[in-house]
């Protein structure tokens, strides 16, 4: 049964709800965490990343550059703090490049 609401709402509270009922923050979190990547990085990144994945709180980026990818194995801990700071949430716990 849903819910009937007779008090004025504020249209983020309701849209909360509307997600929260449905079970559609997972599908939510994946494009977020694609659009944060892509933001976040800069489009000279974005232009060597073939696939963006989040299974779980691992997210998983395919770059086709070895050199990028190499390059960015050195800093992950980093890449995964600012992209959960951005997504206000610790959604990402581990960052697989390959």
């Amino acid at each position: 049964m849903k819910k009937r609401y007779n008090e004025n709402m504020k249209l983020s509270d309701a849209l909360q709800d509307f997600v929260a009922s449905n079970k559609l923050q997972s599908g939510l979190d994946k494009v977020n965490a694609k659009d944060v990547w892509n933001a976040q990085m800069g489009p000279a990144i974005e232009k060597y990343t073939t696939s963006i994945k989040l299974d779980g709180s691992t997210l998983y980026v395919q770059l086709s550059s070895s050199v990028l990818r190499e390059e960015l194995s050195y800093g992950k801990e980093k890449i995964v703090k600012l992209l959960n700071e951005e997504l206000g949430k610790n959604l990402i716990t581990k960052l697989v490049l390959r």
